[in-house]
Parts: C-alpha cells; structure tokens; sequence
C-alpha cells in the first residue's frame, strides 16, 4: 500500500470503530437498564435492542446509491449526526417507546455501504482485501472493547449517560471525516452506474451468495436474540450490573484466543466448511442445553465462551467467504446486499427474541433461538467453499472487443474462473486461479492497475 492508503485505511478503520463502539456498547447492558422506563415488556425491550437493524437494512442501499451522487462524505456526516441525534432522544427518554425512536433514529445513519464505498475510493483493487481485513479487526477489537466497557459505563453514568456517550462518538467520528479521513476525486464516482441493477439481481440470483446472506441475517438474529435475557439471567445468579465486565472481558479474550486455531486449520488444511458447519452445530447445542440450564452460572458463563468462540469465528469466515464467492466486479454490490440482511437479522432477533421472552419464559426463548440456528445449518450445509482466486482488471481499445467475444476467448483460457464486463467502460474483472499467467490473455487486452 501507499503511504495514502494506509493513510486511508487507518482513519477508515478508526471511523468504524468509534460507531460500531456507540452501537455495541448497549447491547450488554439495555435489558438490564430496561426496568427503569415506563411500559417497560421483555418484547418492547427487544425491540429497542434490534431496531436500530431495520433503518440500518432500509437505508443502506439508497444512502449508498445517494452517495454515488452527491459524494460519501456529506452523506458520512449526515448518518452520524442522525445516529448522535438518535442517542440524545434515547438519553433523554423516560419510556420504553421514546427509546425505541431513538435507536430507530440511530439507524437511520446507515452508513455502512458508503464507508465501503469510500474504501474501495480511496485504495487500489489489489489491496482492498488487506483493507477490508483491517476494517473487520477495527469491528471485532470494538465489539470485544464494547462488551466490557458498556457495562462499566451503564454503572456509572446509567444508561441515559451510556446513549450521550454514543452520541459523543459519533460526533468525535464527524472530526475524524472531516480532517483525517482522504477525499477522494468526485471526477472517479459514477453517478449514473447503469449495471447496478444487474449487478444486484446477479447477487440476488446466486445461491451461495444467499446462503452466506442468510447466514448473517441469522446470525445477528440469534445474537441480538439471547441479549434480551442474558444479562438479566446473570444478574439473577448473583452477578452484579457493575461487575458484568469481569465475566465478559476473560470471555472475549478466550474467544479471540479460541478462534485463531480453528480459522488456520480451516486455511491451511482447506476445513472451512467443516469449521463452519461446526461453529454453528455449537451453537446450537449451548443454546438447547441452555432450556435446562440456563439457572446455573458457570454453565451460563461456558455457553456465552463458547457461543463468542463460534461467533467470532463466523463473522470472520462470512465476509471473507462473500469476497471469494462473488463474481467479479460485484463486490461492492455483493457487500451491500450482505451488509443489508445483516442489519435486518438484528431487528428481526431483537423483536423476536423479546416475543418469545415476554410471552413464554427464557427456555422458549433459547429453544427458538436454537431452532432459528438448525434451519441456518440446514441452508449452509450444501454451501460449496470457493477455490482459491484472484481478480485482475482488464482493458481494451474501443470498438476492439465487445462482451460476448471478451467472454468467450477469455474463459477458454486455463485457470480462469468467471468475468464481468462492464462494455460501456472498457474494463472488466476476471477472476483466476493463483497459478494463472497474463501472457496467456489474447493481444489487446492489457491488464489495468
């Protein structure tokens, strides 16, 4: 990378972090807190718990797509100063319903897709997985920091100073936009990008793009899920608010500990769909378990260990698995589509879990929730884990080649796997196998940096 990208991709990285921070942060300690507001019910706390997932899936796409016109930092700006209004109407809510707005109003600062957007912007196609990989860990290391910290926030300052500080966040990451984070050059984003739609029916259409969906889309429901009852089931065995963070803070150290083995043997020994299929027979197992056991504090405190474990071991494998399964030059699109049913997983598990608590007790509550994970394993278990590829970009001269020869000459090569053309532009991204030599590719077509 260049000293620019890196430059780019530290302040991005940054960026995401202090939002996920403000949005993770709740996820600990809102069902607790929730006994403080008016018309408080386990299903309304639920649904203050996810709501925030459905303006997040609503708005991605078309703050996405408005980006594409008017530029990724007014509409950065925007959704975080939306998600710090959001947090002052929910720090200042005496009822269960006021904070719902609020956390709706939190979500409607969808700015996941344009920050990606902005990445792909600001760096080169051969170093968009190193940058997308930094991102993810900027994701993980503040999720793991949100865990321990939302509690010993909550405590001290309650949950109405826990939202305020959310709001803080976001407006430090406003700072972060304007000053740190690169602008990049309007001239090099395509207002009227007319293979958008065919771009996404492609994704829609593709089944092991789907698979993967649905696999965030319920992973995010079962976490957000189990949170309606969690820490409400610690604090009865005895676990104070305020001491939350002992048990979560060795908790998420052994879960990023206990994940880096089974991520190398699924590489190294090419066991990434027997990893993955595992992650979530685990969790599985831990919440049916759970019916019987949910009243016994160390089993609590194995279930939460080993369901982090194969969390973090999924929502590591899930995005790398997008990139490496979908075709070429469909990334950007693909992530969105991902990014969408992600968000929508967590309204859904939210409103969900919190039906399910509310009306038939903990044990129906971790019973769906486990039932939700065995249909996903039914989806993934005919998953096909793509081979090991790279994507190049390729270029022309006008009027040399059109789509159906490009398509025809090039995938007779050996080693080439699928390409997307973009005719209009004169490019097109072809995906190929590690070992594939360029100067086998037929003369006029070059390779584009």
């Amino acid at each position: 990378m260049s000293a620019a990208e890196r430059r780019s991709v530290a302040s991005l990285a940054t960026l995401y972090a202090f939002r996920m921070l403000g949005l993770f942060m709740l996820l600990p300690v809102l069902s607790l807190y929730a006994g403080e507001y008016n018309h408080s019910t386990p299903m309304l706390v639920g649904l203050a718990l996810g709501i925030y997932g459905l303006g997040q899936a609503a708005l991605q796409v078309p703050l996405g797509m408005l980006s594409d016109r008017i530029g990724r930092k007014p509409v950065i700006i925007s959704g975080l100063l939306l998600f710090a209004a959001g947090g002052i109407v929910a720090a200042s809510a005496d009822n269960i319903i006021a904070v719902i707005v609020g956390r709706l109003l939190q979500g409607t600062g969808a700015i996941a897709s344009t920050l990606t957007a902005l990445l792909a912007d600001l760096t080169r196609e051969q170093h968009r997985t190193k940058a997308m990989a930094a991102i993810g860990m900027s994701i993980g290391v503040s999720f793991a920091v949100a865990m321990v910290l939302g509690p010993l926030v909550a405590a001290a300052v309650g949950v109405s100073g826990l939202f305020l500080l959310t709001s803080l966040l976001a407006v430090i990451g406003v700072f972060i936009t304007l000053w740190l984070v690169p602008t990049p050059d309007i001239g090099g984003i395509d207002a009227n990008n007319q293979s958008l739609q065919g771009l996404l029916g492609r994704c829609l259409r593709d089944s092991n793009l789907m698979r993967l969906n649905l696999g965030i889309f319920s992973l995010h429901a079962v976490l957000m899920a189990i949170f309606v009852a969690v820490p409400s089931l610690l604090e009865d065995q005895g676990l104070l608010r305020a001491d939350h963070w002992k048990m979560y803070l060795p908790v998420m150290l052994v879960a990023f500990i206990g994940m880096v083995p089974l991520i190398i043997y699924a590489e190294k020994y090419n066991g990434m769909k027997r990893v993955f299929l595992s992650a979530i027979s685990a969790i599985i197992v831990v919440l049916f378990a759970a019916t019987w056991f949910a009243q016994d504090y160390w089993y609590l405190v194995l279930m939460i260990t080993v369901f982090f474990v194969a969390f973090n071991l999924l929502e590591a494998s899930l995005p790398s698995l997008v990139s490496k399964t979908v075709y070429p030059g469909g990334k950007g699109t693909a992530m969105g589509v991902y990014s969408t049913f992600q968000f929508f997983g967590a309204f859904c598990g939210g409103a969900l879990g919190g039906g399910l608590f509310g009306r038939w007790g903990v044990s129906a509550l971790f019973v769906g929730a486990a039932i939700f994970a065995g249909i996903w394993l039914l989806v993934a278990w005919g998953m096909t884990v793509p081979a090991k590829s790279e994507n190049l970009v390729l270029s022309w001269q006008f009027g040399v080649w059109d789509a159906a020869r490009l398509r025809r000459e090039v995938l007779e090569l050996p080693g080439t796997f699928d390409i997307t053309v973009l005719e209009s532009e004169q490019l097109a991204y072809l995906r190929v196998s590690p070992n594939f030599d360029p100067a086998t590719l037929p003369d006029g077509i070059r390779l584009s940096s």
